[in-house]
């Protein structure tokens, strides 16, 4: 285990840790797995036959509900043509559906010849327990929409369509936020974008809450959380994300800073009891060595 102030990271199969005794209390876990693609990761068969890659997710879910509060949130992300199986694992795992949000991307639908094309993701966000221990109900400041004849002047209620914040691509639009080799090419092409997990943190815990991701990639749950006052535990296989991990958390890019969003939710009632003031100083350099 690595610590880096109220941040842990564990190095292995996240089953192991979650079931080892050392995690408990958990407020809020996202979720967000390899999807069974056929992608090559260093320490994971993302080929594996389907039967056997979900009765691995019902197994994480479990034990993820197992060290979580009564009323704690998890947040599933998969993709939408899994979201059988997806509610199903859910369930079967003890968990109490509460949305299913659509993550709509940004970039161009993928063309298709028979069927509709596709441009989002799904998170199914879920309690331990039938109500959640916290909901923050957020306001943001939506644009308007060309067929809007004026801008509402406190903002909007977050609903369960997010078709706001941007996915970090491969190429021009993810910007300073993706994290690079030195080469230029991309350190994990799965990275979320801060943007996101700072929604779900702010949605569903409060300062002090400890927030978990079983398969913390490269970071971004924990580098949010330490943020906004939540302790938190990241859990990877690969010990080249693990070094990356430790890398972001130290040099606090400016990219990763979530300060810039925070008029972006203003008209969220009580924003400053669920927002935490303990933002990290700038840093110069933007670029993490992976």
């Amino acid at each position: 285990m690595k610590t880096n102030g109220s941040t842990r990271i564990y190095n292995g199969d996240c089953v192991k840790y979650l079931t080892g005794g050392e995690i408990r209390d958990v407020a809020l876990t996202f979720v967000d797995p390899p999807f069974r693609q056929g992608k090559e990761y260093r320490y994971f068969d993302d080929t594996q036959p389907e039967e056997k890659y979900w009765d691995w997710m019902e197994e994480v879910l479990r034990s993820v509900c197992a060290v979580t509060l009564d009323g704690g949130a998890v947040y599933f992300m998969q993709r939408e043509k899994n979201a059988e199986d997806v509610l199903r694992v859910i369930r079967n795992s003890g968990w109490s559906y509460q949305n299913l949000i659509v993550w709509k991307k940004k970039t161009s639908a993928v063309p298709c010849d028979i069927r509709y094309a596709k441009q989002y993701q799904i998170i199914v966000f879920a309690t331990k327990g039938e109500r959640p221990r916290l909901f923050n109900k957020l306001r943001i400041d939506l644009a308007p929409a060309p067929e809007h004849k004026y801008a509402r002047p406190n903002g909007v209620f977050l609903t369960d369509v997010w078709d706001d914040i941007r996915e970090l691509t491969s190429g021009y639009f993810a910007g300073d936020e993706a994290i690079r080799e030195l080469n230029g090419d991309r350190a994990h092409v799965q990275q979320s974008p801060v943007a996101l997990l700072l929604r779900i943190v702010l949605s569903s815990t409060r300062p002090g809450d400890t927030v978990l991701d079983p398969f913390a990639g490269t970071g971004t749950t924990v580098v949010v959380a330490s943020q906004l006052g939540r302790p938190s535990v990241g859990i990877e296989i690969d010990p080249k994300n693990v070094d990356l991990i430790e890398k972001r958390l130290n040099q606090k890019r400016v990219a990763d800073r979530v300060d810039k969003y925070r008029q972006y939710y203003r008209f969220t009632p009580g924003l400053n009891g669920v927002w935490s003031v303990n933002e990290p100083e700038p840093a110069h350099k933007e670029a993490v060595d992976a």
